[in-house]
């Protein structure tokens, strides 16, 4: 994406993901209209569809040869990763913006020919907008983030992990192995938002986070901003992501990021 035309989309993504966060704040506590999707704890409200709606009216007007993948269904069918997409998640942790009214983040990734060329999370309640360009560094509202440690070791880490992945019958990775690395960080969190634990990556107040099931619109953004920062994101098992596919995500300091997946990450399938 030419340098240029990729300020100008910036700029237009920072201007509306403020705009649709102003909307979110407004009607935070307005009646809640709450479905569920795939199983009784996967929400979605009717502010979800009418953010990611009002993503896909302002892509489409400005810039009708982009494409959009969104989690509500307001996006396009896309099979393969060509020109100018735009991954957006319009409330990610919904059950946060339910249950709680905070902790919750609209996300927006930006990829040209499968490259990540912009990355935004917004923290709607706390007014605070995670941004990156690819090449140019990561930002939390005006402040330029620092490059991640390369020197703490794992056993002062944190890492956003969900307990759910330490049981026995939790269908995704060995739950002894969860159980040995539990023990050897300092400590664990679990904020309910992907989209937050990138950012906390990002912003090196995590110091890394590891799931088993996360779709595209999770991790777009988040991904280039760790990056930005001298950060590492792949699956757990370190193949490459593939943002047509839900998938497992290890995102974390370069210097933890081996050890982690080959000393404690093994997936059943």
């Amino acid at each position: 994406m030419d340098k240029t035309f990729r300020n100008e989309v910036f700029g237009q993504a920072c201007s509306w993901i403020k705009e649709a966060g102003d909307t979110i704040r407004a009607k935070i506590d307005a009646p809640r209209s709450i479905e569920t999707k795939s199983n009784p704890n996967d929400l979605v409200t009717e502010m979800d569809q009418e953010t990611e709606q009002f993503f896909a009216e302002k892509i489409k007007k400005a810039y009708p040869e982009h494409f959009l993948l969104g989690e509500e269904g307001f996006g396009d069918e896309i099979e393969e990763l060509q020109g100018t997409v735009w991954v957006v998640d319009p409330i990610d942790g919904t059950m946060n913006f339910v249950h709680q009214k905070r902790n919750f983040a609209i996300s927006i990734g930006i990829y040209h020919d499968g490259v990540g060329e912009i990355g935004l999370i917004y923290d709607v309640m706390d007014d605070a907008l995670y941004t990156a360009k690819r090449g140019e560094g990561a930002y939390k509202n005006d402040h330029k983030l620092p490059q991640l440690s390369k020197e703490r070791p794992l056993e002062q880490s944190i890492l956003a992990l969900n307990t759910s992945w330490m049981v026995p019958e939790n269908p995704h990775v060995d739950h002894e192995g969860m159980q040995r690395l539990v023990k050897k960080l300092r400590s664990t969190r679990s904020y309910g938002s992907a989209a937050l634990e990138f950012a906390y990556v990002a912003e090196g107040i995590l110091d890394g986070y590891l799931t088993m099931t996360l779709m595209p619109w999770d991790y777009a953004a988040g991904a280039i901003l760790v990056e930005e920062v001298g950060g590492t994101v792949s699956r757990a098992d370190k193949g490459d992501l593939d943002l047509l596919k839900q998938t497992t995500v290890l995102a974390s300091r370069a210097n933890i990021y081996d050890e982690i997946s080959d000393e404690y990450v093994q997936l059943k399938k």
